[in-house]
């Protein structure tokens, strides 16, 4: 191994890491010393973390060396640096769901994927911010302060997990967990230029679970991700909607043939139905790479739209409904604490009916019919993770508009309902800069096909750039 600068260690991705630790050439010990270098550098800036515990990550960075020294790794994530979201729970840490009216008591117990994390040796530098509930695709925050993209900061990291999508991006370590019901990790991923993977749903047990919630890696490459869901997607009882454990070949990712692509029936889609219109720049990137699907032996063919704006619109209608439960049971004062955007969101649904209410849950099936239908003729789909670019940071959404909140996540929202693995990862920039997602979505429960597509498709991709550094 050539000699590195400290912090350059900060860059390396697990499965290089793992690698060191095993022939000895690196200790976890040194390595997270360089990303706590990092971090610190980094973070009066991005904002990306929260309970941030350098002691405790060194800690277990020691106890892992150990470990490593007698040959006895207690997973395959030993000694690497990772962070959680916010709203994954983490015993002894509050977990205030980027809300200051947030109760502040110390989680009890640690969710199922902090539980996987920590039984795998994985070393937990902290969570990372996140905004109001998690219903933003947004860096705001009433609680945490207000999250940056690296690759400019005046721009969002998007969110919900948001600073998780900060955090991969800067080189906050290589394994981050973020969570999705609308594209949470997909969005902040596209427009912070890493992979982000939303697995099958129940494919990772998570605690509380919920329709279209699941919890992913963000990192930043495929085969890292593909090693994060071999320790995420180990059971955990307290999921009773998880899937039945499979013995999937996470590891054997490396090992993909390298004409995966050929002969695949991909399906393209650039009008999901509604929603903001994709902008030129996010369409010609999303072409070009389908033109190197075909290119490496694919066939891809146009898909037409399959939403509707009933179909949108009645998800917010519920969305709301279920916020505003939560929130008017608050008391006057903590209710004034949650972010206005999230407050006056909320409140739009304090005069639904009953029957409009159940109306908008009903649209969460319409859209499960309709993304299965439109997916079902094809191996693959290929689409935008959103339709423009990272936005003003300060903003909550692309619009800023809660009358109109989710005109972004037509791409993504409904690969959540139907249960569909999908992937984020970078297929170019704008003028500017900034980096513009592809998403590759696969059949229901067929999370290796999506992983083997986006391998394949990283290793045929155009030159990346450099990744953002400060300090």
């Amino acid at each position: 191994m050539t000699a590195r600068t400290a912090t350059s260690l900060a860059d390396l991705t697990a499965r290089d890491l793992v690698a060191a630790y095993r022939e000895h050439r690196l200790s976890p010990v040194e390595v997270i010393d360089a990303v706590i270098v990092r971090i610190e550098a980094s973070e009066p800036t991005l904002n990306a973390l929260y309970a941030f515990d350098p002691d405790g990550a060194r800690a277990a960075a020691q106890a892992s060396r150990v470990r490593w020294a007698k040959g006895e790794p207690a997973g395959p994530i030993d000694g690497v640096p990772v962070t959680l979201k916010d709203n994954l729970a983490m015993a002894g840490v509050p977990t205030p769901l980027g809300t200051a009216a947030s109760d502040l008591a110390p989680a009890p117990v640690d969710a199922p994927p902090t539980a996987r994390i920590r039984e795998a040796g994985g070393v937990i530098l902290g969570k990372t911010t996140m905004p109001d509930y998690g219903m933003l695709s947004s860096g705001l925050s009433s609680f945490h302060p207000l999250a940056r993209n690296p690759w400019n900061t005046e721009t969002n990291p998007g969110g919900s997990s948001a600073g998780a999508g900060a955090a991969a991006a800067a080189g906050y370590g290589p394994l981050h967990v973020g969570t999705d019901i609308g594209g949470s990790i997909r969005l902040p991923a596209g427009w912070c230029g890493v992979v982000g993977f939303k697995p099958s749903f129940g494919r990772v047990p998570i605690d509380p679970p919920f329709l279209g919630r699941v919890a992913g890696p963000m990192t930043r490459t495929v085969a890292d991700a593909a090693l994060a869901m071999s320790v995420l997607a180990r059971p955990d009882a307290r999921d009773g909607m998880a899937l039945p454990p499979e013995d999937l070949p996470w590891l054997d990712l490396d090992q993909a043939p390298r004409d995966a692509l050929d002969g695949l029936r991909i399906g393209l889609n650039l009008d999901c139905g509604v929603g903001a219109p994709v902008e030129p720049e996010v369409a010609a990137a999303i072409a070009r790479a389908a033109r190197a699907f075909v290119a490496a032996g694919a066939t891809v063919e146009e898909v037409g739209p399959y939403l509707t704006r009933e179909m949108l619109d009645g998800l917010d209608h519920f969305w709301r409904a279920r916020a505003w439960a939560d929130i008017s049971a608050l008391s006057p004062e903590r209710r004034d604490d949650v972010l206005p955007y999230i407050r006056a969101w909320a409140e739009g649904a304090r005069d639904l009916s009953g029957a409009e209410v159940y109306r908008g849950f009903s649209q969460m099936d319409a859209m499960r019919k309709a993304a299965r239908a439109a997916c079902a003729p094809y191996d693959l789909v290929l689409s935008p993770v959103a339709p423009m670019p990272a936005y003003p940071a300060d903003w909550a959404s692309p619009t800023n508009d809660w009358r109109r909140p989710f005109e972004h996540i037509g791409f993504t929202v409904a690969f959540n309902m139907s249960e569909q693995p999908a992937i984020s990862l970078n297929c170019g920039y704008t003028a500017e800069g900034l980096p513009i997602g592809l998403q590759i979505v696969g059949p229901r429960f067929d999370d290796m096909a999506v992983l083997r597509a986006a391998a394949a498709y990283e290793r045929i991709r155009g030159p990346q750039k450099a990744w953002p550094t400060f300090g």
